[in-house]
């Protein structure tokens, strides 16, 4: 049962999550991120098994830290990763890194 790594995002125009990063764990630690449709991250994560937890670079240690649960949601306008339902900045993914002008 793969508990993959998600350390960024990719938005729209509208500032919508259209891919996230995710890294697969391998027996020696993660792979480098692919970049993932959310459609296919939803598909991935909606699999028995599968599970995904939040990864946020820690400036200080020079390395990443977090933790936080990653499940889908089936909201009013469809499904969409959430990864802490009480309102504070890191729902919904929005908090990690913004991959669009780092990787296209």
């Amino acid at each position: 049962m793969p508990n993959y790594r998600i350390t960024g995002i990719w938005r729209d125009d509208n500032k919508v999550i259209t891919h996230y990063a995710i890294h697969t764990p391998t027996d020696t630690g993660l792979t480098r991120a692919q970049k993932v449709s959310k459609e296919d991250a939803i598909k991935l994560l909606g699999t028995p098994g599968n599970t995904a937890t939040t990864r946020m670079w820690d400036y200080v240690k020079m390395g990443w830290s977090g933790g936080e649960k990653v499940e889908v949601v089936n909201g009013s306008t469809g499904k969409y990763l959430r990864s802490n339902p009480d309102n504070k900045l890191t729902d919904n993914l929005g908090h990690l890194i913004d991959f669009d002008w780092i990787l296209p």
